[in-house]
């Protein structure tokens, strides 16, 4: 005889699904939170003004020097995202539930790494899409200096093989943002008495849902490379990195930190970055940057 479904049996169903989903979402390994700095947004959109400046300490002579903010500003525009699982009420009514506790961990693993997804949207898209001074995130163009006496920068080399990116991550600012205006959140609509949904089909529905966003920080903080991964291109990017200035022309720091590649550069970089030795000759690359294996660059 097929149980009678209740609110007490709806509510044991939903707290088994959303732990089978939770195993599933915390069991996850994201990459995001390496990648990217993650801002709280509250609004539609986020608009960056304060990209086009980093600001450095300087010698207070008479008054202080006002850091503006940039006219043309740089806005990130959250997405909506969800994913939604129907439940059969006859599986609820037979006690059939045990089938659906994979459905829903996979469910949350998805959820997890979704950010990951979104994020490499935009890093994958760094050689063409637009960041805060109006070119390309990887570009050889980078106006640098006073507005009318600037100097192109470049932070990318060109090449047909799969890229890889040079990136310093001992600021507090990421080369990329993730923007989360709402979270990812479990929920459910099963109500017998006010789902149309329920009444028409039978069935009881659970979803995830978020809006979310990803686009880019400062692109002095990254290198992106198209050659081939080898010592003299890596250093070279190290380089043109560590001699990067601001609008005034004072150095900015930076110190690469880790190298990011995809599947095809991965052993490519271990062999040139790992041994103590190559060919019988101390490995001068040894240790120089950590690496990061992201199987979603492309």
């Amino acid at each position: 005889m097929p149980r009678v479904i209740t609110p007490d049996l709806l509510e044991a169903a939903f707290k088994g699904f959303k732990t089978s989903f939770q195993k599933g979402f915390s069991g996850s390994a994201p990459l995001y939170t390496s990648l990217a700095t993650v801002i709280t947004s509250t609004a539609r959109e986020e608009t960056y003004s304060w990209l086009g400046d980093m600001p450095q300490m300087r010698e207070w002579i008479g008054d202080r020097r006002i850091n503006q903010l940039s006219a043309k500003g740089y806005s990130i525009r959250n997405r909506k995202f969800e994913m939604t699982v129907g439940v059969e009420r006859d599986d609820i009514e037979d006690d059939s539930l045990g089938l659906y506790s994979t459905r829903f961990e996979m469910m949350g693993q998805s959820a997890g790494t979704h950010p990951d997804r979104i994020l490499f949207e935009a890093i994958n898209g760094s050689f063409s899409a637009l960041c805060h001074d109006g070119q390309s995130f990887f570009d050889t163009d980078h106006p640098v200096g006073p507005e009318g006496a600037s100097v192109s920068v470049s932070n990318m080399q060109a090449g047909a093989g799969e890229p890889w990116i040079l990136v310093d991550f001992s600021r507090p600012l990421k080369p990329w943002i993730f923007q989360k205006r709402r979270d990812y959140n479990f929920t459910r609509k099963e109500d017998p008495n006010t789902s149309d949904h329920v009444f028409l089909r039978d069935q009881y529905l659970y979803g995830v849902d978020a809006r979310v966003a990803a686009g880019y920080g400062f692109w002095q903080m990254a290198f992106g490379s198209k050659a081939e991964l080898n010592s003299a291109n890596l250093r070279a990017a190290y380089t043109a990195m560590s001699n990067f200035t601001d609008d005034e022309g004072r150095p900015l720091g930076v110190t690469p930190t880790h190298v990011i590649v995809g599947n095809g550069n991965f052993f490519k970089a271990r062999d040139l970055l790992i041994p103590a030795q190559i060919g019988g000759t101390s490995n001068i690359d040894q240790n120089l940057v950590e690496i990061i294996k992201a199987p979603l660059l492309r």
